[in-house]
């Protein structure tokens, strides 16, 4: 039955809401946008043809607000809705409300919702179906006993999930039995405040396994097709960094064989739940090649450009069409495979506020200055002086490469990295770059234990900018804002000028003297070099030093200058003309806020004695929650915040005596 609408609500905010945004309006669509307080003035909102304020920040008085999604659907006039990814994407209560407010729901069919949406019933319906599942625990009773006992029959490393949602949140892996206890408080807490629902799961953690998964689609005329995999092995917090197609463990006449079968196994578990619409089947691959179901996802996948990329496809625009009652435009499924296979690779990153020197800490603040590459696809929601708030996911854009070869594909992704102005808040940017051109991951054997084994290596490969041209950077940047060229005005004297600056927190001396023209010395300590300054703009820079150029780019907010040099931000301050710092005292008793974000538990009180690595307060940002730890062994001499409080960063959360 054919189901016409020319009207559609995207319930969901950034890259994702500007992506279906761009389709919708291809095919003649009216483009209806809803929006947060935080996001009034968001890019998402300025491209949709009308949009309506549904809430306050917090995802839950806004994005998660069905009620006044609907009433934001009637009063647009929309007679569609498209639910994105994330928030109320896989949630069969809001699909219900949209179907009983009489409007088309860009989706599968509620039942099939339910059924993969509680992961221990579809584990359950996946077993029934044939479907290989990982040995686990999935039943009602839900007492740390029960759980306990569970754990120990299944044995250890064990993975604890949550039942609903996803994106690695309500997840715990737990090495040991006398971690059990603690993992299962967190990952309910973490489920419960995400999810609304605190029931776990557990499985059996396979060692170093990949993570692949099938892309399917079904329509309402008995179609049902996969369009080949995607591998998603390099993660941090069980969330995805980097996603590819094809899988590098699929490789050859072997690889096919078993692509066809994994193909087969998630086509058989769209057919077995009567799914429409797009979905994902995800599995591990152990080493010995053998699959394991684990979740299916209702929604299109963050990571589906790559599969768009081989097969030359639009996948929102096959959600679209499905939904008005059209049958898939293309049905048969050795066509498909035949353009996955020889359509070259893709490979996906995410560029995430974070900040992997600090186990990838979510960053908020304000995007002082943002220029995406030229020379890839950047899927992103992004503006120059745009605020980046604390309340929603950390990933703020994706960027997709598509070559004839793997090789190809990374090399152009890594420059596009490097290509790309991101500066104000700190990004996974370079870590990415260092990611891609790793040994492990170039020769394709990169498995989910990827960053945990090799993150302190990555990130050593970034370093900060040498003191050196940082210096150069904060005096070009002065003249620049009086208004001077430097290359045309000498910048320090032609003695030795002392400068006292701080490179990403760290406090460096340095003498700067002019050697004629745009020629630089710069001392300090043992770090001496010779630049010049070869070009210099308002917000770019171009040295040479030795016989190496460097093109920086610049921003301000006043205070600091944010430089980036080859996709790597290094935040400076001149402390030239300061008072210099009195020593205080050796440590501080105050644990402070790593974050903006919202206070969901305070573990300890006044008088209280804890161990060093003790959790003190429970921070939740970005939906994701961060414990706060003693520093050291101390008595706890006041408390300074209570649940539900929301804290800017640098807030004092306990002071330690």
């Amino acid at each position: 039955m054919s189901i016409a609408f020319a009207s559609l609500l995207i319930a969901n905010r950034g890259e994702i809401a500007v992506r279906i945004a761009r389709t919708a309006r291809r095919m003649g669509l009216r483009v209806i946008a809803v929006y947060s307080d935080a996001d009034a003035q968001a890019p998402h909102v300025q491209l949709a043809d009308a949009a309506l304020r549904i809430g306050g920040a917090a995802p839950r008085d806004s994005y998660l607000n069905i009620p006044a999604l609907i009433e934001a659907a009637r009063q647009g006039g929309a007679q569609a809705v498209h639910p994105g990814y994330g928030f109320l994407a896989e949630n069969a209560a809001f699909a219900q409300a949209v179907l009983d407010a009489g409007l088309v729901w860009v989706g599968p069919p509620v039942a099939a919702i339910r059924a993969m949406g509680d992961k221990a019933r579809a584990r359950r319906l996946m077993q029934v179906a044939g479907v290989p599942c990982i040995p686990g625990y999935d039943g009602e009773d839900q007492s740390d006993a029960v759980l306990q006992r569970e754990a120990d029959r299944i044995g250890y490393p064990l993975m604890v999930k949550a039942t609903a949602g996803g994106g690695g949140r309500g997840m715990r892996l737990v090495h040991a039995p006398d971690g059990l206890r603690d993992a299962l408080a967190g990952a309910r807490s973490e489920a419960q405040a995400a999810f609304g629902s605190g029931t776990l799961l557990l499985e059996r953690a396979i060692d170093r396994p990949r993570h692949v998964e099938i892309q399917v689609f079904a329509d309402t005329h008995g179609h049902a097709v996969h369009l080949g995999e995607r591998d998603c092995s390099v993660q941090r917090r069980h969330q995805k960094l980097i996603e590819e197609a094809p899988s590098p463990a699929l490789a050859g006449e072997s690889g096919q064989r078993l692509r066809r079968r994994i193909g087969d196994m998630a086509v058989t578990a769209a057919r077995a739940i009567g799914y429409c619409g797009a979905g994902t089947i995800e599995c591990l691959l152990d080493a010995q090649g053998q699959f394991h179901f684990m979740e299916m996802n209702t929604r299109l996948q963050v990571e589906h450009p790559v599969t768009e990329a081989l097969c030359g496809v639009d996948l929102v625009e096959w959600q679209l069409r499905v939904a008005r009652g059209e049958p898939l435009p293309e049905t048969r499924q050795e066509v498909l495979l035949q353009r996955f296979e020889s359509g070259g690779h893709a490979i996906e990153v995410r560029l995430c506020t974070e900040d992997p020197a600090q186990g990838f800490l979510p960053q908020s603040g304000t995007l002082l200055a943002w220029e995406p590459s030229p020379r890839v696809r950047v899927d992103h929601a992004l503006l120059a002086g745009q605020p980046i708030p604390p309340h929603y996911d950390s990933m703020v854009a994706k960027l997709i490469a598509h070559g004839p070869d793997r090789a190809a594909a990374c090399d152009a992704l890594a420059g596009a990295l490097a290509d790309t102005v991101a500066l104000g808040v700190r990004t996974n940017q370079a870590f990415l770059a260092a990611s891609l051109r790793h040994p492990v991951f170039a020769a394709g054997a990169a498995t989910t234990a990827f960053v945990g084994a090799h993150a302190d290596a990555l990130v050593a490969m970034l370093p900060p900018l040498p003191v050196p041209v940082a210096a150069i950077a904060l005096l070009a940047h002065r003249a620049l804002a009086l208004g001077q060229d430097p290359c045309a005005v000498r910048l320090p004297p032609a003695w030795p000028m002392p400068m006292r600056l701080q490179v990403d927190g760290a406090r460096h001396a340095a003498a700067v003297q002019s050697l004629g023209g745009a020629r630089y010395r710069v001392d300090s300590g043992a770090l001496g070099a010779d630049i010049t300054v070869l070009q210099a703009a308002p917000h770019r820079l171009l040295l040479r030093i030795a016989h190496q150029q460097l093109q920086l780019a610049l921003a301000s907010d006043g205070q600091r200058l944010f430089v980036q040099c080859d996709g790597r931000q290094s935040v400076l301050e001149d402390h030239t003309l300061q008072p210099a710092a009195v020593a205080g005292p050796a440590a501080s008793g105050q644990v402070r806020a790593p974050m903006a974000g919202r206070i969901v538990a305070v573990a300890v009180e006044a008088g209280q004695q804890v161990a060093a690595g003790a959790t003190l307060v429970v921070l939740e940002a970005m939906k994701m929650e961060h414990p706060a730890l003693a520093p050291r062994a101390a008595l706890v001499q006041r408390v300074c915040v209570a649940p539900g409080a929301q804290v800017a960063a640098g807030t004092v959360l306990v002071e330690l005596e």
